[in-house]
């Protein structure tokens, strides 16, 4: 997804790779349209141009947190979920193996920029260090992206530590600082006011927006 210019004269706009491919698999794009689309990206990136006088220049530039974008983009998938919008079977098994590709992602960037031992009772090669070549090993066996996007996905991580565990952790604060608002409100909380107040407040790092987003 690339963002809209600060005055809008370029609209938001979201890509699909092809990569030499003439032939997708649709089980998967409807997660990523919500992740990428709206309520994803597009609809956050796109409401801080919106109200960027309200805002520091830095925030909408410069100063936008990986965590914090990504973390919204992975909370809309599942409130779509919630919603009830993945209803045909696949769809939604696509946007469960994205979760899982999330998971993982966790798990490896940690295990190999920190050198760690694989525990003593796990399933995979316990007691072993994690390496790029077990990574990808780890991504076939519990996720269903094919050789080449396995192969990629380990190079991110080892090229950009740390950006990967932000889905998660962004996730899991948006979800704890609409938790937190919503047990002050108590039955006054509304999540529709909640989400445009959210979105309208620009990029914080984690421990700010868990506190600004309970404070709403």
């Amino acid at each position: 997804y690339q963002g809209p210019s600060l005055d809008f004269s370029r609209p938001g706009r979201t890509y699909l790779p092809t990569l030499g491919q003439d032939t997708f698999p649709t089980w998967q794009l409807v997660s990523i349209w919500y992740h990428e689309g709206v309520p994803g990206h597009h609809l956050q990136l796109a409401q801080w141009v919106a109200v960027a006088d309200r805002l520091s220049r830095y925030q909408v530039t410069e100063g936008m947190v990986s965590a914090n974008i990504e973390g919204w983009a992975l909370y809309a998938e599942r409130f779509m979920d919630d919603l009830g919008f993945f209803s045909e079977p696949e769809c939604r098994l696509g946007f469960l193996d994205g979760q899982m590709l999330r998971i993982i992602r966790v798990i490896v960037d940690i295990g190999m920029h920190l050198e760690l031992t694989i525990p003593a009772d796990s399933g995979f090669h316990p007691g072993e260090r994690w390496t790029p070549a077990l990574a990808t090993e780890f991504m076939a066996t519990c996720n269903g992206s094919p050789a080449a996007r396995r192969n990629g996905e380990i190079d991110r991580y080892l090229g950009w530590p740390g950006q990967a565990i932000g889905y998660k952790l962004g996730e899991r604060a948006w979800l704890q600082g609409r938790e937190a608002a919503k047990r002050r409100q108590g039955a006054a909380f509304d999540l529709k006011a909640w989400h445009m107040k959210a979105l309208s407040q620009g990029s914080f790092g984690l421990d700010d927006l868990v506190d600004n987003l309970a404070a709403l």
